[in-house]
Formats: C-alpha cells, sequence, structure tokens
C-alpha cells in the first residue's frame, strides 16, 4: 500500500512526458499534400451530390396457383391484385440543373420518385432515359437548379491501386463514406441488371442501398456508379463493381439529347478471349485479345474487312481481351462514327476502320397474326433480324421467325413468346409467310420445332 502513491506518480509523469513529445512533434497540415492525408476535402466536396432515392412501382399480381402453367394458367386465371414494389438507393448529380444518375434496379421502372438531397431537400424525379442491360437510368429533377454537381473522370484513365471512395446510402441508414482502392479493371464475367457487363472492381464497402451511388477518385471526380457486390451473405465482401464513367457520359449525353433509349452500335460478331491454348496457335507470345469465330453477312467488323479467324487486339487504341470488353468500348462511343480496330491475322497485324451502326432491320419484321378458324389461330410472329436478336437477347440465333403472342392453342401445348420457330410439321419455316402458309394445314397431328434459350425443343400434340 505504501508504494501505490509513488506508482500513481510515475504513471501520471509518464503521460506529461507523452504529452509533451507529441506536442512538440504534432503540426497542423501546412501544405495540400498534408491536407490529402485525410478523406476530408474530398467527402466535403463529393457528397452534396449523392442523394437518395426513394422509388415506388405498381405490378399486378396474379393469386392463383395455376399463375404460371402454361395449361392450367389459361383455364384458372384468378384474381389480379396490385401491389406496390417499394425500393431504395442512391443517386449522383451530375449536372446542376438536376441530371441524375442511378442503377435501372433502383429506378428505372419506376412509376414514382422522389430524390432527396445532402441538404434534405425533396423532388420529384422523372425517368429520362434507362437500360435495364446496363443497369444505368438517368433522372431529371422537376423544379431543380444550381444543385452541386460531380464532374466525370476519364475512367480509361484510372489505375489498380488508386485511392477511391464509395458514398451511398446502405441499409437506408443514412449517406455513409467508404474507402479503398481500385482493385481491379476490365471485370466482365460479373451479371449486374439484366446482362453481364464491364465493371471497374473495388475494395471500398458497398451494401444493399449503395447501388446507384458514386465510386469518386481523390479530387472528387465520379470514377463510376455503384452497382453490384460478390457477397455470399448479403453485406460488403470487399469486393464490389461500379459502372465506368465513361460509359454514364455516354447516358448522359443520349439523355440530353432527348433520346429515350439506349441503342447500342452492333458489331454483328460471335468471339471468345483468347486463352493460352489458342494464344500458342496463333503463334502469340502473350494470349490477348478476342478471336472472331462468326460475322453476320451485314456486320460492319465484315464489310471492314474482318473474318472469322483473326484476333483483336485494340479499338481506339484500347486493348480488348473479352467479347464484353468489345461491347463497352462500342457502347462508350457514337453511332454513326467510325473506330480504328487493331487486329491479327497470320501472325501479322493490321488496322482497319469500323462503322458504329445500329443493328439493322434487314430482313423486315413483316409481323403477322394466324386467322380464326385455324389450329394455331391468334399466334402471332415476326422475322428474325439483327434489330430483333439485340431487342429480344436472342443470342446465337441469326434467323428464323419469333413468337410474340402465343394464342390459345399454341399456349396449352408449352410455346411461349420468344420461341424461333425453325419447323411446324417438317416443314421449314424460314419467313413469316411460311408460317402463315403452314398453318393452313388442316392435320389434326401437330409437330412445332423451335429453339428456345440456345437449345432446340419439340412440341407434338393432337387436336
Amino acid at each position: 500500500m505504501p508504494r501505490r502513491p509513488a506508482l500513481v506518480a510515475a504513471f501520471f509523469l509518464s503521460l506529461a512526458v507523452a504529452a509533451a513529445g507529441w506536442s512538440q512533434t504534432a503540426q497542423v497540415p501546412a501544405s495540400q499534400a498534408q491536407i490529402q492525408l485525410s478523406f476530408s476535402p474530398v467527402v466535403a466536396r463529393a457528397t452534396p451530390a449523392v442523394v437518395n432515392i426513394y422509388a415506388k412501382k405498381v405490378v399486378a399480381r396474379r393469386v392463383s396457383p395455376f399463375a404460371n402453367d402454361p395449361f392450367f394458367g389459361n383455364l384458372f386465371r384468378g384474381q389480379v391484385v396490385p401491389r406496390v414494389q417499394n425500393s431504395l438507393g442512391s443517386g449522383v448529380i451530375v449536372s446542376s440543373d438536376g441530371i441524375v444518375v442511378s442503377n435501372y434496379h433502383v429506378a428505372g421502372d419506376a412509376d414514382e420518385i422522389r430524390v432527396v438531397l445532402n441538404d434534405r431537400r425533396e423532388f420529384d424525379a422523372k425517368v429520362l432515359l434507362a437500360d435495364e442491360q446496363a443497369d444505368l437510368a438517368v433522372l431529371k429533377l422537376a423544379g431543380a437548379q444550381d444543385l452541386p454537381a460531380l464532374p466525370l473522370r476519364d475512367s480509361d484513365e484510372v489505375e489498380v491501386g488508386d485511392l477511391v471512395l464509395a458514398i451511398g446510402n446502405p441499409f437506408g441508414i443514412g449517406q455513409t463514406v467508404t474507402s479503398g482502392i481500385v482493385s481491379g479493371l476490365a471485370r466482365s464475367g460479373v451479371t449486374a441488371g439484366d446482362g453481364r457487363g464491364y465493371f471497374i472492381q473495388t475494395d471500398a464497402a458497398i451494401n444493399p442501398g449503395n447501388s446507384g451511388g458514386a465510386l469518386v477518385d481523390m479530387q472528387g471526380r465520379l470514377v463510376g456508379i455503384n452497382t453490384a457486390i460478390l457477397t455470399r451473405s448479403g453485406g460488403s465482401n470487399g469486393v464490389g463493381f461500379a459502372i465506368p464513367a465513361n460509359l454514364v457520359k455516354r447516358f448522359v449525353e443520349l439523355a440530353e439529347a432527348g433520346r429515350t433509349r439506349f441503342v447500342r452500335p452492333w458489331a454483328g460478331v460471335s468471339g471468345q478471349t483468347v486463352d493460352a491454348a489458342l494464344a500458342e496457335g496463333f503463334g502469340m507470345g502473350l494470349p490477348r485479345g478476342v478471336v472472331l469465330s462468326e460475322l453476320h453477312p451485314q456486320s460492319p467488323y465484315a464489310k471492314a474487312g474482318l473474318a472469322a479467324g483473326d484476333v483483336v487486339l485494340a479499338l481506339d487504341g484500347m486493348p480488348v481481351n473479352s467479347p464484353q470488353e468489345m461491347l463497352f468500348r462500342m457502347s462508350a462511343e457514337v453511332i454513326g462514327d467510325k473506330i480504328s480496330v487493331r487486329y491479327l491475322r497470320d501472325g501479322k497485324e493490321a488496322t482497319t476502320r469500323v462503322a458504329l451502326i445500329a443493328p439493322p432491320e434487314i430482313p423486315a419484321r413483316t409481323p403477322v397474326t394466324v386467322p380464326q378458324g385455324r389450329v394455331l389461330s391468334g399466334l402471332s410472329a415476326i422475322n428474325v433480324n439483327p434489330a430483333v436478336v439485340v431487342e429480344y437477347r436472342l443470342e446465337g440465333v441469326t434467323r428464323g421467325v419469333m413468337v410474340t403472342e402465343t394464342g390459345r392453342v399454341a399456349a396449352q401445348v408449352g410455346l411461349r413468346p420468344g420461341d424461333v420457330l425453325r419447323r411446324i410439321n417438317g416443314l421449314e419455316i424460314a419467313t413469316t409467310e411460311d408460317l402463315l402458309r403452314v398453318a393452313e394445314s388442316a392435320t389434326r397431328t401437330w409437330a412445332l420445332e423451335f429453339e428456345r434459350d440456345g437449345k432446340r425443343r419439340v412440341l407434338r400434340f393432337r387436336v
């Protein structure tokens, strides 16, 4: 007990010495470089332009145990009950007059959108342009002006290791900032929206509610729109993905020009990433590029002189190493322009110019409907062309007749809209005229051969 005062005195003496040492070394930041040791200047600049989005959509829900059955669903239709779907996410102001970018899955098809700014002002919003496959939506705030906006960075300049901040509204708890680095570029094996995209990867924590929020660099510039995570638990595992700012910029430009639909430049090619085995076969030192396996007769690549077996190495000087990367590079460009394509053929590199075109409507769709009094009455279909392939995502399909409405009998036996007819009763269906001609048959035994999700199927029935 007698030693306790001495111990206490020694303890406080050590604190005093430590405090004196700290006071001699700690300094107020004296330069911009030292200030950048804190993220607060970046946060103060960027957070006012990141908003919370509350969206509502009214959907019709059919109350029937047979609602999805192709046969009984037509007999027991049940009761249609409206239901309100609510979604919560984030968005980024990119123009002072109220242009906001978010994800399609947050607000792209909403009936009612309310946007809340960081300073708690609220605005109604409408969708100007949205695309499910890209998972992007451009909104306009009603009556907004002089708003804080984030400048967009050229996402092609981003490098792995760059410091970034993710800003959003995770779990609806309020605006939150997380830090990390760019973990990877050109990630293309991730599904977001209604398709596989091309993303910037980051380890900055992204959680539900962060969707549509900002990924910014240390100058407060928008690098990308946060859109997806890889997780088993539902929370962040440090593997998040953002849509690059260059594609965001393209969407904003189209929306401001009055476009209501995003049309990607059409390549008309099929290809695959060059792996080690293919690289050896092509005599390449390292695997790189995308080898073309098939070109549509109307493909702009074919018209520019490329052929199956050529390896596309770069578009406008930017390397491409996957089909998704090719699509992204083209999507960020303008239809009507031309891009430089560097490719490899017979061990030699060459360069050509390829036109950026919309998917052509050749042949014409020529919609038809089988008239009443026929077995397949009510069946409607259109000719398949490149525009139809893109619109309905008919991967691997280049020709044929696509079903748009089934009619009663065809629906009962299992045919669906989107199926591509190949043969009916053994007769080839190449055009909608073929469909009408075969549908005139009075036979009681039918065989419908069609393609669905890349697989051939046959339906046989008697009437």
